[in-house]
């Protein structure tokens, strides 16, 4: 990429009005090699800038669960505490200790029997989360095994086929035999009825899904774990339940508190969830809990003498960012139980708002409205044949928004959807723009569509 070149020399002061693009020499910019010279602090910040403009605008971005919108006081924060290492817990023993407090207010959130003691650890993601409590799952397994005197070496977990990619690299990269319980008609997540088909003596755990990234839904936690203490009392194998919350672990206590997922369920022994999603933290930030310390396996924790002091640690990573810990604590403290309800409440109206309006249009079939995560999820009409969810979401990228499209998992294969994430600073108003665009999208395929009328010629021809 070529920039105008300055006339002025080196030496001559620097007066020009663009500084960032009069340098002198400043005549092209590398991008597969580290240039030979340095350049201005300012020029170098002005061509990186320009060029992640062509990225995405992130508050139209309605396929991310990420959040992209935080209070000013936030963004303050984050930008005095950035420079922070999770890892270094005797240099920042109060980020630590903000870290543990968060620990207990989950543990309390999701009902720890024993909040207070909650056993846990701040992760670089709901991903990560998953992996570590994984692994915990497999470890006992291994263990209660061979003290039982019975061969170990034969794991498998089972899981719905709608669950999120990492849990198919935890069993790849843990050598678990990965167990999916196939999509079936209209269900489109992991059932109680279909699970028991695919459990026994190596099973190491069952995942249970709290906010599918398919369509929004929750999967049955309850009756999951209703259907595993049936199977233990007919064959006697105790199999554990984790909960990947990763959306749902911070909705489900503020808009559904009733409903029975968390470890009020006794099967339930660890969940993870990501604060970056609807935690409503920038990326950066997940969290896992066990039951207690019988579930995490003492094997597992590492005690390291790193920087003057011993550090229990229990990680995938060892560096990791401690801005976004700190930025959890603060959205605790800024919003409490009601502001959490608040938010999350709001967002669940304008996906309600949304599922209603799209129900009133005929091109459309909703799957998913929003009962459960504030997610939409919707396919064509039955009547919709001369274009499909991939058109309509190119159409309304022209505009800004970013739309995904699909199809779903193995068994429904056959059906493509669209799905809108309603997250914090997706607004009322936001949403009406949005519905704009998509009818205008909408207008312009069906007349695209529509066969083009016949002109008559004067020579009585038609052409």
């Amino acid at each position: 990429m070529g920039v105008w070149k300055s006339r002025k020399s080196p030496e001559e002061p620097d007066l020009g009005l663009m500084p960032r693009f009069t340098r002198s020499g400043m005549v092209e910019v590398p991008r597969h090699k580290i240039p030979d010279q340095e350049m201005l602090p300012q020029t170098a910040y002005q061509i990186v800038l320009d060029e992640v403009m062509l990225d995405g605008n992130a508050r139209f971005n309605l396929a991310t669960f990420v959040t992209t919108w935080m209070d000013d006081e936030a963004d303050r924060l984050y930008a005095a505490t950035f420079a922070k290492n999770m890892i270094d817990k005797d240099e920042y023993p109060q980020t630590a200790e903000i870290e543990s407090r968060c620990v207990r207010m989950l543990g309390d959130l999701w009902h720890a029997p024993h909040a207070a003691d909650s056993v846990g650890t701040s992760t670089t993601g709901s991903s990560e989360g998953c992996m570590l409590g994984g692994l915990a799952l497999k470890r006992r397994w291994q263990t209660a095994r061979r003290a039982a005197g019975l061969p170990a070496d034969k794991p498998n977990i089972v899981m719905g086929g709608n669950v999120q990619v990492v849990w198919e690299k935890f069993a790849n990269y843990w050598e678990v035999e990965p167990r999916y319980v196939p999509l079936e008609g209209d269900v489109f997540h992991l059932t109680a009825d279909r699970l028991l088909d695919h459990v026994d003596e190596n099973t190491i755990g069952v995942v249970a899904v709290l906010g599918s990234t398919m369509d929004g839904t929750y999967e049955p936690v309850q009756e999951i774990c209703a259907a595993l203490d049936r199977y233990q009392a007919d064959s006697g194998v105790n199999v554990p339940v984790h909960v990947d919350a990763a959306s749902g672990g911070f909705i489900a206590p503020f808009l559904q508190p009733d409903l029975l997922w968390d470890f009020r369920l006794e099967r339930v022994v660890s969940i993870q969830t990501s604060g970056h999603k609807f935690g409503l933290v920038y990326p950066g930030i997940g969290w896992v809990l066990w039951r207690d310390a019988t579930y995490l396996p003492e094997d597992l924790v590492f005690h390291v003498n790193y920087l003057g002091g011993d550090m229990p640690t229990f990680a995938l990573n060892f560096s990791r960012p401690g801005a976004q810990v700190v930025l959890q604590y603060f959205q605790f403290l800024r919003l409490g139980r009601e502001g959490f309800r608040l938010v999350q409440q709001t967002c669940q109206d304008v996906a309600h708002h949304i599922a209603d309006t799209l129900r009133a249009m005929p091109e459309f079939h909703v799957i998913s409205d929003g009962s459960d995560l504030p997610v939409v999820t919707f396919s064509m009409g039955n009547g919709v044949t001369k274009y499909d969810v991939y058109d309509v979401s190119r159409k309304l990228r022209e505009r800004g928004w970013l739309v995904p499209a699909y199809t779903m998992p193995p068994k429904r294969e056959d059906l493509a959807v669209l799905r809108i994430v309603v997250r914090n600073g997706f607004s009322h108003d936001m949403a009406e723009l949005f519905l704009a665009d998509l009818r205008t999208a909408v207008d312009y395929l069906d007349d695209l569509a529509s066969p083009m009328p016949r002109e008559e010629h004067p020579d009585g021809f038609h052409h």
